[in-house]
């Protein structure tokens, strides 16, 4: 789905979409001197609606501004009409998303001056009480956006902190399975296995005696407790074959929160990981690189593919998103270069093949 699109659909997207259709069919029901004019700037009013957060940040900016600026011209056309102020409220809500507050509740201010100014010239009109009405729906909409915004961002943080928890849980649950089966093997070989080895060994000194020499029983008592000794090894080699941990457990722990991207892994069976940091390190590239890809990128896939060369743990990401050209490395890019940095690790970052950003690091096993 296409990001405009995807924005469109949000709530408070459609409840604009909606005013304006309103405000449209006011139009209708009266007479204006200015012909198709009107419909034109109110076309090209809900055109910069529509494409509102899809180009770049600096036409965004100057896009609002001539929004403003249609706005007070379609008051101007529509004065007896007495639906056009609506659309201040509109530029004020499209504000409150961009603008740090002191800008939006200046736009605000300049508005409803300039709107005064023109119900001056009515005579049947109170200017100052259409401005104080329009002046309140202003600042409710930008309340309602602020608070929106707020629930959104602290929404994101929660999810965050929910995947980095169960990503957490799911290797410390690893690595306590890791230290059990460790404990274990080394009761089976420092207990069992040494009282076998003297039994075995009494036994060889058993038979080895004239008098018990030949009793079939003493025979097959030294050749089952040769065998479970040898089992007993087995078992113990096994478990200290430590498979390292697994990470694919934690990192779908740590996507299951987002509902886009979606997160696709790949562990090579080469792949061992047995030292936590080094786990650890992985799970932070991966979660960042999610965050990345869903708040910049507007990404819907991301790849995740970990193999191992000699002594060297890769990690190669890569998104379907929109990369800038130009790579602007942001607090969490630092943080990853400074954790990949203490394994005395290497990191790059570039286009991938996909257009997305591109990850690849290389650690330490």
């Amino acid at each position: 789905m296409p990001a405009f699109l995807r924005e469109l659909l949000k709530p408070l997207s459609l409840a604009g979409l909606l005013t304006l259709g309103a405000i449209a069919l006011s139009f209708t029901l009266t007479e204006s001197p200015y012909g198709p004019w009107r419909w034109i700037a109110w076309g090209a009013f809900v055109l910069g609606f529509i494409v509102q957060g899809d180009v770049p940040r600096r036409v965004d900016h100057a896009l609002l501004l001539v929004q403003a600026c249609i706005a007070m011209v379609l008051v101007w056309m529509e004065i007896r009409t007495g639906t056009a102020p609506v659309l201040t409220v509109i530029v004020v809500a499209m504000a409150a998303r961009r603008w740090p507050r002191l800008a939006v509740w200046g736009l605000a201010l300049a508005m409803d001056i300039a709107m005064y100014l023109m119900l001056l010239r009515l005579d049947d009109f109170k200017p100052w009480l259409v401005v104080s009405l329009y002046g309140g729906f202003q600042a409710f909409a930008a309340l309602t956006t602020y608070y929106a915004m707020e629930a959104g961002r602290t929404r994101d943080a929660l999810m965050h902190v929910n995947a980095d928890l169960l990503a957490t849980r799911a290797l410390l649950a690893d690595s306590a399975r890791d230290a059990e089966r460790l404990r274990l093997s080394r009761e089976l070989h420092d207990v069992a296995g040494h009282k076998l080895t003297a039994m075995r060994l009494n036994l060889r000194r058993l038979a080895a005696d004239p008098a018990l020499a030949g009793h079939a029983e003493l025979a097959l008592a030294e050749q089952l407790s040769a065998e479970l000794l040898g089992d007993i090894r087995n078992v113990v080699r096994s478990m200290r074959d430590d498979p390292g941990m697994n990470l694919e457990t934690a990192l779908r722990a740590l996507a299951a929160p987002f509902p886009r991207p979606a997160l696709a892994v790949h562990i090579d069976p080469q792949v061992r990981i047995r030292d936590t940091h080094v786990a650890e390190t992985v799970l932070r590239l991966a979660q960042e690189s999610l965050t990345n890809a869903a708040r910049h990128a507007d990404a819907d896939h991301v790849r995740l593919h970990l193999s191992q060369r000699d002594d060297m743990l890769c990690v190669d990401i890569e998104d379907d998103g929109a990369a800038p050209a130009r790579l602007c490395e942001g607090n969490g890019i630092a943080g990853m270069r400074e954790r990949v940095a203490a394994l005395q690790g290497q990191l790059e970052l570039g286009r991938g093949t996909r257009g997305g950003l591109r990850l690849s690091a290389k650690l330490p096993t």
